[in-house]
Formats: C-alpha cells, sequence, structure tokens
C-alpha cells in the first residue's frame, strides 16, 4: 500500500452488530474500499453491495489487502493465521489471545503486519494511558468496569489491559486489607500487582469502565463511558490505514496514536 492508494479491506464477523457496523464505516471511508465480507452465519447477504461469503477464500478472491476481525476467539485465530499465511493485514478487536496465541502470531506475521487491540474508542485508549501514567504516584488502586448483560466473559479486555499496563507501571502497592468476604468474590478478581478488577453486568448499560486510584488523603477517579458502536469506528478506520507502518504484531491501538 502507497500513499494516494484505495485500501481494499475485507471484514470478517460482517453479519453481526459490530460487524455491521464496521462495513459501515469502511464503506465511508474515501481511502478504504470494502471489497468482502465473510460470517458463515449471515452468507449470501448483501452489505453495501458486498455479497458476504461463508468462508475467507472470498478474501483472496477480492485481492483483501487490510482484514478486520470482529468475531470470536476461536474464529479470530483462524482468521489471524488465514491473514498471516497470505500476506494481509490484519486488524483485530477480538480479545482473549492467550501469551501463547501472541507468541504464534509474532512467529506467523512475517510478511504482513497485525494490531490487536482490547478497544478502539479513542477515549478509551487515553483512559488507559491516563491510569498508567497516574499509577506511580497512588499507593492502591480497583478497577470497575460495567458492560451490557449479553456480555458473556468478564472482566473486559480492556479492563485486563488496564491492569497490566498499571502493574507495570508500578510495583508499589499496598497489600488488600480484607481477611474475610461474607459473599465470596465480593473484592472482585485480584488482577496484576493485587489491583483487584470488578465486572458489571446489567441490562441498560453499553461499555463503560472506571480506574479508582487512592493514596493518602485524596483520590483519583477516571472514567470512560461509551454509548454505542460508532465510538469505534474512528480507532478502526485510522488501524485500517496505518496498520501497513507497524511491522509485526501491535498490542493495542495506542502505538497508532504516539501513545
Amino acid at each position: 500500500m502507497s500513499d494516494g492508494d484505495t485500501i481494499r479491506v475485507g471484514v470478517f464477523g460482517a453479519g453481526g452488530k459490530m460487524g455491521e457496523t464496521v462495513c459501515a464505516a469502511v464503506g465511508a471511508d474515501g481511502q478504504l474500499d470494502l471489497v468482502a465480507a465473510v460470517d458463515p452465519f449471515a452468507a449470501g447477504r448483501s452489505i453495501l453491495g458486498v455479497e458476504v461469503a461463508a468462508t475467507p477464500q472470498a478474501m483472496a478472491d477480492a485481492g483483501v489487502q487490510v482484514a478486520i476481525d470482529f468475531t470470536v476467539l476461536d474464529a479470530a485465530r483462524a482468521n489471524t493465521q488465514w491473514c498471516a499465511g497470505r500476506g494481509v493485514h490484519a486488524v483485530v478487536g477480538t480479545t482473549g489471545f492467550s501469551a501463547d496465541d501472541l507468541r504464534d502470531l509474532g512467529q506467523a506475521f512475517t510478511r504482513s503486519n497485525c494490531l490487536i487491540a482490547p478497544n478502539f474508542a479513542i477515549g478509551a485508549v487515553l483512559m488507559m494511558r491516563f491510569a498508567e501514567m497516574a499509577a506511580p504516584y497512588f499507593q492502591t488502586a480497583e478497577i470497575l468496569e460495567f458492560h451490557h448483560n449479553s456480555k458473556i466473559d468478564a472482566p473486559s479486555g480492556t479492563a485486563v489491559r488496564t491492569a497490566e499496563r498499571m502493574a507495570a507501571a508500578s510495583t508499589d502497592w499496598r497489600p488488600d486489607p480484607t481477611t474475610h468476604e461474607v459473599y465470596p468474590g465480593a473484592r472482585g478478581g485480584l488482577g496484576p500487582a493485587g489491583i483487584r478488577v470488578h465486572a458489571v453486568r446489567m441490562h441498560g448499560m453499553f461499555a463503560h469502565q472506571e480506574v479508582l486510584l487512592g493514596t493518602s488523603g485524596q483520590t483519583l477517579a477516571i472514567r470512560h463511558d461509551t454509548f454505542d458502536r460508532d465510538c469505534y469506528m474512528p480507532g478502526v478506520v485510522l488501524a485500517a490505514k496505518c496498520i501497513a507502518g507497524h511491522p509485526g504484531v501491535t498490542l493495542g491501538l495506542e502505538a497508532f496514536l504516539d501513545l
């Protein structure tokens, strides 16, 4: 891909709500061209004049340069390996990849590049960065994440990534004083460096996260709220345009924002 060229994009999981939103965002951008859509559960449908296919062969036939994946973990594992084997860049919003998965992808992506991001909302990326910056100045921290009642995994990929970055930024955390939980699990999940993570699943919510930090005489709250899928699209579009310039496997959109 060179400057001024239209980038040929395919979307995995095109029939889902997020996939449909991604297709619309790609179709609305003058530098991107939606040329393929893949979803075995929506094969035969038409999205923006592109027929949804059941297999990735449609990506190859259309000459896709960048594939965007918002599916489920098992499918994303297969899709990213397919991209790596054919020299197609991958932009992945699916979460849950293990350390072994990331090692395998790092070895596989030699002809093209891959971005795996837990969150494509610019505000969420900034929230994680702010929490990372604040961590060395506080002694205790907890993460509260709130999602709609259809989300089946907990905690969210964003919460996990936030805890990892905060733990890496500081090793000086006070121990949890709790010695007894009336309800087991009341103190939340134990993340890296002892940072507690609390996951709420509730009807009426979409995706929200608050990072609470405390030290002597003061607390700091860093919160980000999203209300619909459109908030992720500027980050997805940015990634599709920039992925060619980020060799290998990149974790997190922050690298594309110089954070």
